[in-house]
């Protein structure tokens, strides 16, 4: 193993300071788990980008072997077609690699106004330090407009969505997660300065900023997919939505209305039953556990119905890459069965799902891992000019197409106010 060097530097809100100078380098990522903590990975020693599906696992799991460190990246969504005998036929505006992930030349961790800078190389962490003590360091954010187009209309959406409830009357699935992009053009797009706006709006617990060569990630996620801790796995699925109100009494009234609505619950209870169903594939007998059922956790723009599925990881037989491939994609962002909601979504959906509903982490040599579930997330390929997000809802039996567009744009809100696009053109 490599020798670290660290440095602890005592500094108030580095966030802002260290996200411009992050965008100075080719590769970065940067991690927030709360207001006040946050890591992110530096520059590249390493990298990896996989553009065809076929045999990716395979070379994820070699790169990360030979990798001396943390590695950083994401999971397309396409790559359940590495998984199962599945295709990704629709239109690609994006044009985003299946996989990148990469090994940084230094990690950063900042916890209670202490910062943790660690590198094998002190010329990176003298150069990281310096610029944090640099007062002219901070960037002035532009104002930007970015106009941006649905690919679903209203009625497509809605018409959409009851092709699905057919399938569920039928017996072919008993749930579906049905989206739809928005994409546009942009010229000098900011990414920083926009992933600090949807920061602001936002608040998400497991937010990502990535920079990866010319493609940018702004992920807004409330949502964990998967985290092993020595072989404790933990999934917490989001299945369950609900506005905010600035009325405290109303807002109290919101959450116990989610808490006891049933088809939500049937939602979040069918998404926790498949989470479970995938963590058993490689857990050891009996360890599967829900540790908590109908968690409500409020956010600045919504409620979400959060249940928490662990397991212990059987060792003896399986690594955890076996974990992740156990269970990807995941869940909530499927349907179930898995198999065949997939098929279904791609035949209704008109868009390449790519880095959305895919996942967002890192990986230590000892196999630990975390990652979120790429969801209320800016996706800005900066080589074409394009740019995008994506929304979706479960279509369950007892769905109301109606409602589920309006949750759609509910979830959509906080990105089309960060990218200031009007509204009336996305109806």
């Amino acid at each position: 193993m490599p020798k670290i060097l660290s440095h602890i530097l005592k500094i108030n809100e580095p966030l802002e300071r260290l996200l411009h100078f992050e965008n100075q380098n080719e590769y970065c990522a940067f991690f927030i788990t709360s207001s006040v903590e946050f890591s992110a990975a530096i520059g590249a020693v390493n990298t990896i980008e996989i553009k065809v599906s076929k045999n990716a696992f395979s070379k994820l799991e070699e790169f990360q072997r030979q990798s001396k460190v943390r590695i950083a990246g994401y999971l397309g969504y396409d790559l359940k077609n590495d998984l199962e005998n599945l295709t990704s036929e629709n239109s690609d505006v994006l044009q985003m690699p299946e996989s990148v992930f990469f090994e940084p030349r230094v990690w950063l961790h900042f916890a209670q106004g202490e910062l943790r800078i660690e590198s094998e190389n002190q010329e990176d962490i003298d150069r990281i330090v310096e610029w944090l003590e640099e007062p002219d360091a901070l960037v002035e954010s532009r104002q930007q407009n970015v106009n941006l187009k649905p690919h679903t209309s209203r009625s497509e959406y809605v018409s959409k969505a009851e092709s699905i409830k057919a399938h569920l009357k039928r017996g072919d699935i008993y749930e579906a997660n049905y989206c739809m992009q928005f994409s546009g053009s942009v010229e000098n797009f900011e990414p920083v300065g926009q992933f600090i706006k949807l920061q602001e709006l936002t608040n998400a617990p497991f937010s990502v900023f990535a920079k990866l060569g010319d493609k940018y990630i702004l992920s807004a996620s409330p949502e964990r997919y998967l985290k092993n801790t020595g072989g404790e796995l933990i999934s917490q699925p989001i299945k369950g939505t609900m506005k905010r109100s600035q009325n405290a009494e109303e807002d109290k009234q919101l959450i116990e209305a989610l808490r006891n609505d049933p088809k939500e619950q049937s939602e979040n209870v069918m998404i926790v039953d498949l989470v479970r169903n995938d963590l058993s594939r490689v857990a050891k007998r009996n360890s599967v556990q829900v540790k908590e059922l109908f968690g409500v956790k409020t956010f600045k723009t919504v409620h979400h119905l959060i249940s928490t599925v662990a397991a212990q990881l059987n060792k003896e037989k399986y690594t955890h890459w076996d974990a992740i491939k156990a269970t990807f994609p995941m869940g909530s962002m499927t349907g179930a069965p898995k198999i065949s909601a997939m098929k279904i979504i791609d035949a209704h959906e008109n868009f390449k799902r790519g880095v959305y509903s895919g996942a967002f982490g890192w990986i230590n040599p000892s196999g630990d891992f975390d990652f979120n579930v790429l969801i209320r997330t800016i996706i800005f390929n900066q080589k074409t000019g394009k740019l995008g997000f994506s929304v979706g809802s479960a279509i369950t039996i007892n769905a109301i197409p109606e409602k589920e567009y309006e949750e759609c744009m509910l979830k959509a809100e906080a990105l089309i106010n960060t990218l200031k696009t009007k509204t009336g053109e996305l109806a």
